[in-house]
C-alpha cells in the first residue's frame, strides 16, 4: 500500500475511535445511576482515546493538514461544513466566481466601446454583472435552506425507522446491538450485559442503534433561514467585488482593476476556506487564484470572439 494510502486510513480509524469515544461518553452519563456499568463504560472510553492518540500519532508527523487537525480538533465550530461560517465562506465563492466570470466575459465582448447609443460598454457589464450578483446570491440563498431543510428531514426520517424497527422486533434489534458491540471486540456475555443494560432506557437504545446500525449520531443542525440568509448575503458580497471598477472608471483600464482586484479576493476566500477544509491556507488561496484567473481568460476570450460592439 501506498504511503498516501496507509495514512488516509489511518486517519479513518482514528475518526472511528473518536466517534466511539463519544458514544460510550454518552453511555456512560446515561447509566450514571449504575455504579458498575458507568464504570465499565468510562474505563471502555479511556481505552478508545488512547487507540485515537495512536493512531494519530502513527500519521505523518511533518503534514500540514495531519498537524492543523490536531490543533482544531474538538473546536465544534469547525466541524460542521453546514455552519452558517461554511454557507458563507461558499457563498462568497459561488458569487466571487460566477460574477467575475460574467464581468470578464461581458467586458470581452463590449471591449470597453459603445455598444450602442443608448448603452455603452461599461453600462452592460455593470448590468450583466449585477443581475448575474443577484441570480447567483438567490439561488445560492435557496439551494442552502433547501440543503439544511433536507438535511434534517432525511436524519429525522432514519431516526423514525429505526424507532419503528425497536417497536416492532425489540428482541430482534437488542440482538443486533449484542453483535455489533462482539464485533468491537467485547465478549459474547459482556456484549449481551451491556446490550441489555442500553435497551433499558428506549431513548438510549434508539440513540445507540442509529449509531452503531446507521452510522447516525447526535446532530445538531444549522437553521435553514439563518443558512439561507448567509449563504444569500455572502454570494452578494462576493458578486460585487468585480463590478465595483466599472462605477468608478471607463474601458480597458475598468477591466484591468477588475482583473486585479478579483484576483486579490480569489485569493482572500480561497485562503479563507482553510478554516473549513483545514488545508494550508497559502495553498488554498492560489488554488482559488489560478481558477479564477482561468475562469477569467476563459470567458473574456469567449467575449471577444463573441464581440458585439
Amino acid at each position: 500500500m501506498k504511503t498516501i494510502g496507509n495514512d488516509a486510513l489511518l486517519r479513518r480509524l482514528e475518526s472511528e475511535e473518536e466517534k466511539n469515544v463519544q458514544l460510550f461518553k454518552h453511555h456512560a452519563r446515561a447509566l450514571k445511576e449504575d455504579p458498575a456499568s458507568y464504570e465499565l463504560f468510562n474505563r471502555i472510553e479511556e481505552e478508545e482515546k488512547r487507540h485515537a492518540i495512536t493512531l494519530h500519532n502513527l500519521k505523518k508527523p511533518d503534514e500540514p493538514r495531519t498537524r492543523l487537525e490536531a490543533m482544531l480538533k474538538g473546536e465544534k465550530w469547525h466541524n460542521s461544513t453546514g455552519s452558517w461560517i461554511g454557507d458563507a465562506i461558499y457563498g462568497l465563492n459561488d458569487g466571487l466566481g460566477a460574477v467575475f466570470g460574467v464581468v470578464s466575459g461581458m467586458a470581452g465582448a463590449t471591449g470597453g466601446q459603445a455598444s450602442s447609443a443608448a448603452l455603452n460598454g461599461d453600462s452592460v457589464v455593470r448590468v450583466a454583472g449585477l443581475v448575474a450578483m443577484l441570480a447567483s446570491a438567490l439561488s445560492m440563498g435557496a439551494s442552502a435552506f433547501m440543503a439544511s431543510k433536507s438535511e434534517r428531514e432525511v436524519y429525522e426520517a432514519e431516526i423514525e425507522r429505526e424507532k419503528a424497527e425497536i417497536e416492532q422486533s425489540p428482541e430482534h434489534e437488542l440482538e443486533e446491538l449484542s453483535l455489533l458491540y462482539q464485533l468491537k471486540g467485547f465478549e459474547e456475555v459482556e456484549a449481551q450485559a451491556i446490550a441489555v443494560k442500553v435497551a433499558a432506557q428506549p431513548e438510549l437504545f434508539l440513540k445507540t442503534m442509529a449509531q452503531e446500525e446507521l452510522g447516525l449520531g447526535e446532530r445538531s443542525f444549522s437553521n435553514p433561514v439563518t443558512g439561507a440568509i448567509s449563504a444569500g448575503f455572502s454570494t452578494a458580497v462576493g458578486g460585487i467585488v468585480p463590478i465595483i471598477p466599472f462605477f468608478f472608471m471607463h474601458g480597458i483600464p475598468a477591466v484591468i482593476a477588475s482583473a486585479i482586484i478579483g484576483m486579490l479576493a480569489h485569493f482572500v476566500v480561497g485562503a479563507a476556506k482553510s478554516l473549513i477544509t483545514a488545508r494550508s491556507w497559502w495553498a488554498s488561496g492560489l488554488e482559488m487564484t489560478l481558477i479564477g484567473f482561468l475562469t477569467g481568460g476563459v470567458t473574456f476570450g469567449l467575449g471577444k470572439l463573441f464581440h458585439i460592439g
